[in-house]
């Protein structure tokens, strides 16, 4: 556990609302089906002031973004951050591109740190000239060792706040903050987004690497929930969160420095599950961790008072739940990397069987936020070939929508599993039946038939987009979920079946080329489950 945090004098905040775009419904102060980035800007008013988020991730990564952010809130919305510090109370804090990954945004990080400068200035008119940084810490993604944030940190330090020293015209002694003014603040902090397996099981020696160089007071880290389970499956996810944060605690133990880590977490059990009406769960399973991330599903597919009372709670317990079954598993360390390895190796043999059928139907997802392509990790994976597939709510939605939950895949790896592993398993993934539970509800087995028995589904869908072994494999998870572990697939109520109709309908729809149909079904089942993926 991190030390107080009034050791540093620093509020950390415990929500962080996100613009990931998740969310089935929209909200009522948007007109039409995306969040435009000029929607974002109230969207942040909105979160901090009405649902009482504590921070705010504004996403430079991928997406187009209003720089001048701060400046618009303190504008529209004086009354708010006069009695609510931007930077002291609340926050917002920038997702910047990472440039040693994302090749086509490399200098989106520098438009990202030339901003924060600006930002300042626009809190100093509003605040004074005590004012305090109103963004000062940017996420990393992607980060795999500790000199990528060490990098962004030394660029903003020299290049952005240091331009301030820089002489205009030698022999002149006219510096460029004696022309334009001193560039503020003077340094910042980065927390690293660690993403892939081999990372997360060495994170330690990321933020351990980074602290020693730095020597900060405090470090955030952060702890990517949804693009594991899309590389490595439901299973590996939930015990590389588990291991990492085990780590993340061992550091900050034998530094001496707190370390407050950030589960990245959406509302189906795929992607973290963590929803108004599952919190209990959700502390359960990550209350150690100190803030959890706040989508837009969360946000929007819920009535406001529930959000906000979910909020509330969140604000109030994490951080406070113990780690101490990783903690102990971890030391284990041979035992953990054999059980990822089943576990991942069985999910990424139907996923590589099935990538192409995901992709077909992920262009059937409707799109929330206006985002640029990105090519997520699996991608670039050497083990699988050049293997593409969507961002992972758009995956998550294809599947929900042809009635496989990505939950479901690679299931037949835990029947598989030696008793040393299932202990550890059981250990490590406290909620593994009701998550599991939870999506198998959602099976649609008249579409599973169709996908098998229908001659005109089976010809111009399953072979043309070579799903017949993938499909013959996730029927295979399905058996095991029932015989091995009791878990009844399919609807189970009445309003399960009008969703099972529902999801039937958009195979249906599609076979017969009625693609307008297919995504009207889409939409209505993912506003039923309250989420879109």
């Amino acid at each position: 556990m991190p030390r107080h945090e009034g050791l540093h004098m620093r509020k950390i905040p415990k929500t962080m609302s996100t613009q990931h775009p998740d969310n089935a419904r929209m909200p009522e102060w948007v007109n039409g089906e995306i969040i435009a980035w000029e929607d974002e800007v109230y969207e942040t008013y909105y979160v901090f002031s009405r649902l009482g988020a504590q921070e705010q991730m504004w996403d430079w990564e991928g997406k187009d973004v209003d720089p001048h952010v701060v400046r618009k809130l303190l504008e529209l919305f004086p009354e708010f951050f006069h009695d609510h510090v931007l930077g002291t109370d609340v926050f917002l804090t920038y997702r910047v591109p990472n440039p040693s990954v994302e090749e086509a945004e490399k200098k989106g990080l520098v438009e990202a740190l030339e901003s924060i400068p600006f930002s300042y200035d626009a809190a100093v008119r509003f605040y004074g000239s005590r004012a305090p940084p109103p963004v000062f810490e940017v996420i990393l993604p992607l980060t795999k060792s500790y000199m990528e944030p060490l990098m962004v940190l030394a660029y903003y330090r020299k290049l952005v706040a240091g331009r301030g020293r820089v002489k205009l015209i030698e022999g002149s002694g006219i510096t460029v903050a004696d022309w334009i003014g001193e560039f503020r603040p003077a340094t910042i902090e980065v927390i690293p987004l660690v993403e892939d397996m081999e990372s997360l099981l060495s994170i330690d020696s990321i933020v351990m690497g980074f602290v020693e160089a730095v020597k900060p007071p405090y470090v955030r880290a952060f702890v990517a929930r949804s693009d594991p389970a899309l590389n490595y499956g439901l299973p590996a996810a939930v015990i590389l969160a588990k291991a990492a944060k085990a780590k993340l605690d061992k550091v900050s133990e034998e530094l001496g420095v707190p370390v407050y880590a950030i589960i990245g977490s959406g509302p189906p059990p795929f992607r973290g599950h963590l929803t108004p009406r599952n919190v209990d769960r959700f502390l359960e399973e990550y209350g150690s961790y100190w803030t959890a991330t706040i989508q837009s599903a969360f946000k929007y597919d819920y009535e406001e008072g529930e959000v906000r009372a979910a909020i509330e709670r969140l604000n109030a317990e994490l951080g406070t739940g113990s780690n101490a079954e990783a903690e102990e598993g971890i030391s284990e360390e041979g035992l953990v990397k054999r059980l990822l390895a089943k576990l991942s190796a069985t999910y990424r043999s139907r996923v590589e069987k099935l990538h192409l059928l995901i992709g077909e139907f992920s262009e059937l997802v409707p799109r929330r936020r206006a985002r640029r392509l990105h090519v997520g990790l699996f991608g670039y994976s050497r083990s699988t070939g050049r293997v593409r597939l969507p961002r992972a709510i758009r995956f998550t939605a294809a599947l929900y929508s042809l009635g496989i939950p990505p939950e479901v895949l690679g299931v037949e790896a835990l029947a598989e599993l030696s008793d040393g592993e299932w202990e550890l398993f059981e250990r490590l993934y406290v909620n593994w039946r009701a998550d599991l539970e939870a999506a198998a509800r959602r099976v649609c087995w008249d579409n599973v038939n169709l996908l098998l028995g229908d001659e005109r589904v089976y010809r111009d869908v399953v072979l043309r987009l070579g799903a017949k072994h993938g499909v013959a494999e996730v029927v295979r998870d399905l058996e095991v979920l029932e015989s091995e572990f009791g878990i009844r697939t399919g609807p189970r109520n009445l309003s399960d079946r009008r969703y099972d109709n529902e999801v039937n309908n958009v195979l249906l729809s599609y076979a017969e080329g009625n693609i307008s149909e297919a995504r009207r079904s889409l939409e209505n089942a993912a506003r039923m489950r309250q989420f879109l993926g």
